[in-house]
């Protein structure tokens, strides 16, 4: 892979020069760690006009980001353990003769970006914007394998969830059992928190886990995810416990899943973001919904578990080949519940089978 970062390093340094930068200063942990194949704690990445160079706030330990040997990134490491790593950034910039830097103004503080300035005077700081952002959406095959890895781990892990007795537990005691199966299973960790929502909680978007007890009847509403070599996918399920499900249950569930099926069916090379979102939620609306809805249906995944695009009414943009989304719609019913159903995809061609869908666990109605 330290080929591959290498590459990824020159498309941003022509970018940058395209722009009139000499240099450029990446400090989001994301992008240092899409272009350098890890970020320890801290770190910024300096590109140019020498030697690509990693800044860290203290020397490293062994590990990275990642869990993997920091010799593995193949980059020049530079312990700065007196001096912030972005003003020190700055200093070496200007001493190797660059007369602007590329910063990433989106992630910097105003007081750094002022430590900046003080260190290097004669340096021009200009915006770098979300260049590195935009050149993470398209993924080569070895990120997709690690997302098709964390999502298999995540597909265990729920797999293993169902097979066990649900009543009577809370819904704090389930998110951490979850939690700890996708580490017993190979993740580095959670790709985010993981929400478990049971009765009249279930079906929201953001639901914190409680104290609450699963009830027979309840609808149980479960979304996680896996990060594996810090790539993070994201499924979500609904099911019924204890008892065959109701008739307004039954409705509900059928409706969220045809507007989940109707996005995934939308995902195709240049079909508009603003067009996927419509597929799935003007079903919702049709049948009396729209009030409530969440702001997107889906959104990119990868180093971070909400990245670009954005699946939105009012997104700009088409879907290129290789770019990892969750189609994500739900409907949450004030007081009695709802239904949510996430799955991660990667689109691809009709002529390569369409979409790729990563999380397999069964979108049946289970009763469990």
């Amino acid at each position: 892979m330290s080929e591959v970062h290498a590459v990824r390093r020159g498309l941003l340094r022509d970018r940058c020069a395209a722009a009139g930068s000499a240099a450029a200063l990446v400090s989001r942990p994301a992008n240092v760690r899409y272009l350098a194949g890890g970020a320890p704690p801290g770190a910024v990445l300096l590109l140019g006009p020498g030697e690509d160079v990693l800044l860290c706030p203290r020397a490293p330990t062994g590990e990275s980001a990642h869990g993997r040997p920091d010799e593995a990134l193949r980059i020049d490491l530079l312990p700065v353990p007196d001096s912030d790593p972005v003003v020190a950034a700055a200093g070496l910039a200007a001493e190797s003769g660059a007369g602007s830097l590329a910063v990433e103004e989106h992630d910097l503080t105003v007081a750094r970006h002022r430590a900046m300035g003080k260190a290097a005077p004669r340096l021009v700081l200009a915006d770098l914007g979300f260049t590195v952002e935009q050149q993470r959406i398209v993924k080569d095959e070895e990120e997709i394998g690690c997302l098709r890895i964390a999502a298999e781990i995540t597909d265990q892990a729920l797999g293993e969830l169902l097979e066990s007795i649900l009543v009577g537990r809370t819904e704090r005691h389930l998110a951490l059992e979850l939690e700890r199966r996708l580490v017993d299973h190979g993740a580095d960790g959670p790709a985010f928190a993981t929400s478990v929502a049971t009765g009249p909680n279930s079906g929201q978007g953001r639901h914190r886990p409680s104290d609450r007890r699963v009830e027979e009847g309840d609808f149980l509403s479960v979304r996680l995810g896996a990060s594996y070599h810090g790539y993070r996918c994201e499924i979500g399920r609904t099911f019924v416990i204890g008892t065959a499900p109701t008739e307004w249950q039954i409705e509900l569930y059928d409706l969220v899943f045809a507007a989940q099926r109707a996005g995934r069916e939308a995902l195709a090379p240049g079909a508009a973001y603003r067009d996927v979102d419509h597929a799935a939620r003007h079903l919702l609306e049709s049948a009396g919904h729209g009030e409530g809805l969440q702001s997107r249906t889906g959104h990119g995944v990868g180093l971070e578990i909400e990245e670009d695009p954005q699946l939105a009414p009012t997104a700009m943009g088409k879907l290129d080949a290789c770019v990892p989304v969750t189609v994500e719609p739900g409907v949450h019913l004030p007081g009695r519940g709802g239904v949510r159903i996430d799955d991660t995809l990667v689109v691809r061609p009709e002529a390569d089978g369409g979409p790729e869908l990563l999380t397999m666990t069964t979108k049946e109605l289970l009763a469990l």
